[in-house]
């Protein structure tokens, strides 16, 4: 086995002796600590996904950068959760062909010192777009709602994707604040409540083209859209991890099947992806289940990790889905030999 990266290390270290001790305080809290976030910020973790020649962190190989996610997320899934949505803002600012944005913004997104969540339901959503966006002298205009925006009152940028009339993307880089054509309804989850998940609502909402960072062919970005499923799969396994080393001497198979889906996820190629990351949740799904019949009734009242993981994992199974990963997973749970 090869030894593990100095960054994957630190991040077993921040998540068994900050973050997992406190999941429960954070659980029941009204946002993340800022503590938990400038600590990341400190020990490089904002800038996982930095250009080479900015990078703050001695991640090693693909493999490593998933355990990483995997490890925040055993620690407590909220935290890594609103952390792990930054990075979709901190690729859009240096990918971009946008100077002001690239310029102004790239440098702070990747220390943390800027904060950053995104909005891109309408760039996954089939059917008629949620957020549409229309070209006018300037700029674009933002009318409709980003069903999903994580880091509401934590964060300073928000990447949302509209769509346009002949369907293609604008990615707009905004600062979070909420004003007379920008509104922010919380949405009160089963889990990771402190993460400040809200509803935006857009009022013909004015981007000037410097706030652009790209617009691409819808078609074209789904293409691209594994990334994100192998790491939202890691935010599962996470739970799944932590919810094995509850259950002990009692774990049965469930360590082994968690190396496989580890696996897999890091493995597969992109058309495989969707069972994949429908492995990983039904994994998570069992079991956190499992954790809490080993630790019984004590599970079903506030304050316990077990019924903690249980909503996570349920959480987890509609987070960040897709058509062909919902089928999948409703394979896995409706008929046995879908788990083969």
């Amino acid at each position: 086995m090869s030894q593990e990266s100095p960054a994957l290390q630190e991040a077993r270290r921040i998540a068994e002796d900050v973050l997992f001790p406190a999941a429960l305080e954070v659980d029941a809290a009204e946002r993340v600590p800022e503590s938990h976030l400038d600590l990341l910020a400190e020990n490089g973790f904002y800038g996982l996904a930095a250009p080479q020649d900015m990078a703050t962190l001695d991640v090693g190989d693909f493999p490593s950068v998933l355990r990483l996610i995997e490890a925040l997320a055993s620690g407590c899934l909220t935290t890594t959760f609103v952390w792990i949505q930054h990075h979709g803002v901190l690729s859009a600012a240096d990918n971009t062909k946008n100077r002001n944005l690239r310029e102004n913004y790239l440098s702070d997104l990747v220390q943390g010192k800027r904060r950053g969540g995104i909005a891109l339901g309408s760039a996954l959503q089939t059917g008629p777009p949620p957020l549409r966006a229309e070209p006018v002298v300037g700029g674009y205009l933002l009318e409709g709602v980003a069903p999903w925006f994580t880091g509401w009152g934590m964060v300073d940028s928000l990447l949302v994707a509209g769509r346009t009339s002949d369907d293609a993307l604008v990615f707009a880089m905004l600062d979070v604040v909420e004003n007379d054509t920008l509104h922010a309804d919380p949405l009160d989850l089963m889990a990771v409540r402190a993460s400040g998940t809200v509803t935006l609502r857009f009022n013909r909402h004015f981007v000037p083209r410097d706030r652009i960072a790209s617009t691409v062919p819808r078609s074209d970005y789904l293409k691209g859209d594994s990334g994100s499923v192998r790491f939202n799969g890691s935010l599962a396994l996470g739970v799944a991890g932590r919810a094995i080393s509850l259950l002990g001497d009692d774990a049965g198979g469930l360590p082994g099947e968690l190396d496989a889906a580890r696996s897999r996820l890091v493995t597969a190629p992109d058309q495989e992806l969707s069972e994949v990351r429908a492995q990983a949740s039904e994994l998570a799904t069992r079991a956190a289940s499992a954790a809490a019949v080993h630790h019984g009734s004590r599970s079903v009242v506030p304050g316990n990790h077990a019924q903690r993981l249980v909503r996570e994992a349920a959480f987890l199974l509609v987070f960040g889905s897709r058509p062909s990963i919902k089928s999948a997973l409703l394979d896995r749970l409706t008929d046995p030999r879908g788990r083969a």
